[in-house]
This record gives C-alpha cells, structure tokens and sequence, in this order.
C-alpha cells in the first residue's frame, strides 16, 4: 500500500478509569510491530521538511530510515547526534506543531508519528545500555548553571566534542522542570535520570546544590578556569491573579504544587515525607500544559472534581490537544469564559468558594487571540478549596540579582545575540526561561544547541 495512504499508528494508553487512580506513565509506547508499521510511512523526502521544523535539527527520515533496516543502534547514534534528550523529546515535545507540522503526508492525511518513533528508538536504547563513544578529550572547560533541557542540551553537544562539562544544579535532584515540572505520568523520573546518566557517561559532571548567583557564580567559575559559560536557570517565579484572598490557605501557584507532587515525590507519602494538600474540590486557573499537568495530578491526588477556568474558550486554550483530551477523559471539567474576581475564605483562613465571573470573547489582542471582555452582572460563587494559578511565569530572581553584569530586557528576562546565544558578558551564554520566558522543552534545548555550537566554533576548533 502507498505510504500515505496507510493510516497512522495510533499510541496505546492506559484506560482513563485506570490511569486517575496511579502516577505511572498514560502513554504506553510503540511495540516493534507498531513502530515499524508506523516508520514504513515516511515517504524519505529528498528535501525533508520535517527537519526543518525541529529546534534541534534532529535527522528524523535517516533515523526512520534505520528503523526499517532493524539497526537501532543507528538509529539512536543519528538522534543523539543532535539531541541530547531524545527519550524526553519523544514525549513532551509539541511535534504537532514543529516537526510533524511539516511532514508533506499531513497535507492530505496524517503526518508520521515522529515524535512516537523518537521515544521508541530512545527508549529501547535505554533499556538495553546503548553508550555512544566517548570522544577524545580536550583541555576546554565549560561549565553550565542549571540542569533544565537547555543547559543539558548544550552539555551534551560539548561534551561529545570532547569538551570538559561541569552542570551545576541549585536543587538536590538534577533535571530542571523536567523533574520538578512535569508529573509522573507524562515524564518518568527514571527515563530523566537514565538521559542524565548517558550524558554523565560521555563525561558530563553534574554537582548539585550549586545555586546560580550565589554558591556559584560567573565570576568564581571564570577564576576556576572555566572558558565558557552557559546560564539555563530557568524562570521559576510564578505569577499570580492578583485578586482578593490569594493569599489564604488552599491557594497555591502551579510550580510549588507540582514540585512538591513530583520532586518531593507527594504522590508516594508517606513513603517520602513531603506531603501534598489535598483538595476535594480543586480548581485550576490557566489552559496551557502546566495547566493541564496540574489539574490532571490533582486527579490523581483523591479530587472529587475539578476545572479548569480559563476567560477564552476550548479553542484558544494553549496547551497540546493531546494533554488536552487527555484530561478531559480523566474528567477534568472546563469552565470556559470565565474569569476569577475574589477568593473567600472560612473563619479559620482556608479557601472554601472563588467568585467567578462570565465573559465574552471580543477583538483579537496582541497575539492574534480574541480579547476576553467582562460580562455585566455575570458574577457566580464556585465551591472550591484547592485552588492553583498556573499563570506562567518570571524571571528567576536570585541569578539575576547578583548578576549586575548581564544586560535585562524591560521584562528582567537576558538578553543574548539571537544568532549566537551570547550575553553582554564575552563567553557567557544563556538560553531557554531566562531568555525566552515559559516556553517548550524543545524550544530552550534549541537555545542551548545553538550556544553551544558558538563555543564549540570558538574553543574547540
């Protein structure tokens, strides 16, 4: 049968029934069979447009293409060859929107599965040990402040050209968002912590509870030897409503409720001691992935329900409509067009209603999407006693304010040459959040290649 008319290979889950009462993985993966009927599609375009959809350039028809030939081994060494973290990758990245965006089957059809077959080629290398050749040595040192996709992606490119990389890490557990950000269910902490012991082989040093700007810092790195510098940091402090009674018990910011869930492991207690408050009637203010991510963990934690409201509708929401659908089959409820105004609280402090009120969708704004305007006498009262604001994000304020040196945009975010990833300071990079503000995985590891192939031109010609 012609490769585009084959239908795509769709991915086993868990049943939704099954999936809200545990913390492991929805999405099962491809078998053998799968992934070769699925990889049989791509059509080896001469001039492969996918590719020019990825941040990181991942080869994707000659990896596909070494799927059909049965030499995995191959088909890992192509992915590793420009992405350090294929087995992530395969699962979080927005393929939808990026590489498989691309694909010319998706013009009259369905696009090839990329992302499936990435996580399928990743993961098998995982379980059996595949190790990439570890390069020859250089006397080049370069260190990396933080452990998020973007630092690692540009460890993992100067490591392999034989570079000596240091991943300093503020948190006790390496990984950025990728441990404390996404849960469980979408991104195995054991799948992060074997893509950290591939990068760790080919000679990558992680030392943890190094803080950016104040246990570590440019300057100290620079005196120690270091040629290079690249700043990931992230931006992890979280915006807020700004609305009456935020402050009362029961009202959390989506970064502190999914760090204690999946980095304090609070799903697991108490087997580990960082316990998670429990909502019964929970309710999630945002429609993007963090969004999606933490009310579907709520679900998990013993919720008996929980919304998500957001002032525009369905079809505006950001996140990926694969998280997207996903809860809404762990029945997670949308509140659409609707808007918070005050949060009210009991005699004792703790959250127990949020008063809501309804709004239409008027003008596109800035971004291309419709402006939410006030409905007049709309207000309504919604019982709820865990609320989360999963708003985005700013800068992370600690690096930044003990680094004078580094140029700011007016929102506090770096600023780097946008074809080098450098920063006001010579040899000093940035990438990912701290650049770019809440963004994809993909995204910042893009950033992190494209510093690092700077430094890598500069220092290891």
């Amino acid at each position: 049968m012609n490769a585009n008319k084959l239908p795509r290979t769709e991915m086993p889950c868990q049943e939704p029934k099954e999936r809200i009462t545990n913390f492991n993985e929805v999405a099962l993966g491809y078998t053998d069979e799968m992934a070769k009927a699925e990889a049989s599609r791509c059509l080896q375009c001469k001039n492969p447009l996918c590719r020019k959809g990825c941040p990181v350039e991942v080869r994707i028809p000659e990896f596909i293409a070494a799927i059909n030939e049965n030499d995995l081994t191959k088909a890992y060494e192509i992915l590793k060859s420009t992405n350090s973290l294929p087995a992530v990758c395969g699962r979080v990245c927005p393929q939808e929107k990026q590489c498989e965006a691309k694909c010319i089957l998706g013009a009259k059809g369905e696009p090839v599965a990329i992302g499936r077959l990435e996580r399928y080629v990743a993961d098998k290398a995982l379980e059996a040990q595949t190790k990439t050749a570890k390069p020859q040595a250089k006397n080049v040192k370069i260190a990396c402040i933080g452990s998020g996709p973007s630092s690692l992606t540009c460890a993992g490119y100067l490591a392999n050209l034989g570079a000596e990389v240091t991943v300093f890490e503020g948190l006790h557990e390496p990984g950025g968002v990728l441990v404390y950000g996404i849960p469980e269910f979408r991104l195995p902490k054991n799948i992060v912590r074997q893509e950290l012991q591939a990068l760790q082989n080919l000679g990558v040093e992680i030392k943890t509870s190094f803080v950016g700007g104040t246990t570590v810092t440019l300057d100290s790195l620079f005196k120690k030897g270091y040629q290079a510098i690249f700043v990931g940091v992230g931006a992890g402090l979280p915006l807020f409503l700004n609305i009456p009674g935020e402050n009362l018990i029961g009202v959390f910011s989506a970064n502190e409720y999914l760090t204690r869930t999946n980095l304090g492991r609070a799903y697991d207690f108490p087997n580990y001691d960082t316990p998670s408050y429990s909502g019964k009637n929970v309710t999630v203010f945002g429609a993007g992935n963090v969004a999606m991510d933490a009310a579907r963990t709520a679900k998990r934690m013993g919720a008996e329900t929980v919304h998500i409201v957001y002032r525009r509708s369905r079809n505006e929401m950001p996140a990926r409509s694969e998280e997207i659908e996903h809860a809404f089959e762990e029945g997670v409820e949308l509140l659409e067009l609707s808007a918070p105004l005050e949060f009210k609280g009991n005699e004792n402090g703790k959250l127990v209603s949020v008063t809501l009120q309804k709004m239409e969708l008027g003008e596109p704004d800035a971004s291309g999407r419709r402006s939410p305007v006030p409905v007049p006498n709309s207000n309504f009262e919604m019982k709820t006693d865990l609320a989360i604001v999963a708003l985005g994000t700013r800068p992370n304020p600690l690096f930044i304010n003990n680094t004078p040196e580094l140029e700011l945009n007016r929102k506090g975010y770096i600023v780097t040459d946008e074809e080098t990833g450098e920063t006001s300071v010579k040899n000093v990079f940035a990438g990912g959040d701290i650049v770019t503000g809440a963004a994809t995985v993909i995204l910042a590891m893009g950033a992190g290649r494209k510093a690092a192939a700077t430094i890598a031109g500069r220092f290891l010609k």
